[in-house]
């Protein structure tokens, strides 16, 4: 059985996710069979493995820096946003039902089984898993629901922590010190180790901060790591990514949608040197993009209302009727048909006009389509000429069903086999279900041809498509990062000797 150590955080967005994933690259590359683990996760950004399960998009990240395929197991609890106040609930994999936070912790015990099965059946695997927690430990108003999340899934699995906070953000000397404080004498004996993240500047700064801190704690600091810039998928809303960037040779514009999901449908285009992906919530943050991006979303209905309110919808159709490229994925692909319409209430029920660009209508469905798929494009006009006939693959995800009279992609669904069609075009304007059709080398670089040609740019003073390489030259970078500011002899003694 392996040996687990797990990643704790003084708050959301402390750096867990990075850090749990730099150091599953250093346990592989030290010769370790590694694998993630998160027992509950809240994202908006999934993935669906080649079984068609759905998980949360970090443990992929952590997966792919392991050197394993991701598997259900190492998410076994994902919830998604519908609501402010509710969440669909995905237990290994599959829809479990759409609740309320409230209604949730009422029954989050009963999944206390399911997690135990997924860690004990991924532990018999490997000899080493990376757990990374939730949020904080110290939230005293949750700590009885805890279940599988924080210090309750530390105890499940014999794990020692180490507690990671975030500098970056000032006050990193009190979050550590409030959040020890806050644990029983119990969880206090569990932490092992704290974490400074996201540093910036001379580390000799903080040596007397660190010693008084040491001595509050009587836990060692085993390590400060620096804020270091890299190209590697991050959590939902909190993500630095969908700020608005400055504009670059080829602009592409992705409207940021309050329900936005799976952003990292684009990071092969944003990987490209002298093209800026970036983020759009207003008319006034708009600009003179080459190409606009409706992305997923996990309320299609909601969200098409507030690009409604808002303008953008009217901006995107002056865009494209001047012209403008424009691409949906998933929900945006919805967005962009003639009309929805919800008559189980999936979403919110009723009816409603779409935006019109594409000769398409859809009907959201209790039953959600989740599945792996490849194929290849069909043939398109304008701009899009150039993906015609391109491979692709990537995944579906989502409630609807929609009615499309010309569709441009050809699919085979890597679950059952069989072949089918997807998504529509008209012009230049384009959509379709394929959460990743963008990302493959061949089809990002043809379409960032296609606009830099459109625009007059010269392809030659854009950077080379390299994602497969480039994701793994991240890993690898950030390894490095771990490896040169992190004690890893204490990190590897603290994960040999467990609790």
């Amino acid at each position: 059985m392996a040996k687990a150590l797990m990643i704790q955080g003084t708050m959301s967005n402390a750096g867990k996710s990075l850090i749990a994933a730099g150091l599953c690259r250093v346990f592989k590359q030290d010769g370790y069979k590694v694998a993630p683990f998160k027992g509950q996760n809240m994202a908006l950004n999934s993935f669906i493995t080649k079984e068609g399960l759905e998980m949360g998009r970090a443990q992929v990240v952590q997966a792919e820096a392991a050197g394993v395929e991701p598997s259900v197991l190492m998410n076994p609890v994902l919830l998604k946003p519908t609501t402010d106040m509710g969440s669909q609930i995905i237990v290994n994999g599959e829809v479990w039902g759409q609740m309320s936070a409230v209604d949730y912790y009422k029954v989050k015990h009963e999944l206390v089984p399911d997690v135990m099965r997924a860690f004990d059946s991924l532990s018999a695997q490997n000899d080493a898993i990376i757990i990374e927690g939730a949020g904080s430990p110290a939230e005293i108003n949750l700590k009885d629901n805890d279940c599988f999340v924080n210090m309750d899934m530390a105890k499940l699995a014999k794990s020692p922590v180490l507690l990671v906070g975030d500098i970056d953000r000032g006050g990193v000397f009190a979050q550590l010190y409030g959040t020890i404080a806050l644990l029983t004498e119990e969880e206090r004996a569990m932490v092992k180790g704290v974490i400074i993240n996201k540093f910036r500047g001379d580390e000799t700064i903080l040596e007397p901060g660190i010693k008084m801190l040491e001595d509050l704690i009587h836990i060692p600091v085993v390590g400060v790591v620096p804020y270091v810039r890299l190209d590697i998928d991050d959590e939902d809303s909190l993500s630095e990514r969908l700020t608005n960037k400055a504009a670059k040779l080829i602009d592409i514009a992705v409207i940021r949608l309050p329900r936005l999901s799976n952003f990292t449908d684009f990071r092969a285009l944003e990987a490209v040197e002298g093209v800026s992906v970036r983020y759009v919530g207003s008319t006034r943050e708009f600009g003179s993009p080459d190409l606009v991006i409706l992305p997923g979303t996990k309320n299609t209905m909601g969200d098409l209302a507030w690009l409604r309110q808002n303008g953008l919808e009217a901006r995107i159709k002056h865009f494209a009727d001047d012209g403008g490229a424009v691409f949906g994925i998933c929900g945006g692909y919805q967005m962009l048909g003639e009309h929805l319409s919800d008559p189980q209430g999936v979403e919110q029920g009723g009816e409603m006009r779409g935006v019109g660009l594409l000769p398409v209508s859809t009907v959201f469905a209790g039953e959600k389509t989740r599945t792996r798929v490849e194929g290849s494009f069909g043939r398109l006009e304008g701009v899009f000429a150039e993906l015609s006939g391109k491979p692709f693959e990537g995944y579906e995800i989502h409630m609807g069903i929609t009615e499309s009279s010309a569709p441009v992609l050809s699919l085979t669904d890597a679950v059952s086999g069989k072949t089918r069609s997807d998504g529509c075009s008209s012009g230049n304007v384009c959509g379709c279900y394929v959460h990743g059709v963008l990302d493959g080398d061949e089809v990002a670089g043809s379409l960032i041809r296609a606009l830099a040609v459109k625009k007059g740019v010269d392809p030659a003073e854009l950077g080379r498509v390299d994602g497969a390489e480039h994701k793994q030259r991240q890993y690898d970078m950030l390894a490095d990062a771990i490896r040169d500011h992190m004690d890893m002899e204490a990190v590897y003694r603290i994960w040999r000797e467990g609790l």
